[in-house]
């Protein structure tokens, strides 16, 4: 389950996605509801179209952090 202090990247924080370029924020630590597995949610800043990523997927180095 997500904790509010429990991932990597805080809510508001940017990121930037290694392999594209692309720049995102952070919006929330939420859980996936088939196995409460903890998720980020986050929005494009290019697109501002929002996306659902496995905590463990998302700290695996596919994203940096720009700001906190």
């Amino acid at each position: 389950m997500a904790t509010p202090d429990g991932g990597l990247f805080k809510p508001g924080s940017t990121l930037r996605h290694v392999k594209t370029g692309g720049f995102y924020k952070v919006v929330l630590l939420a859980n996936i509801e088939a196995s409460l597995e903890p998720a980020y949610v986050y929005e494009s800043m290019q697109s501002h179209d929002f996306w659902i990523r496995p905590q463990l997927e998302m700290e695996d180095g596919r994203f940096e952090i720009i700001s906190e």
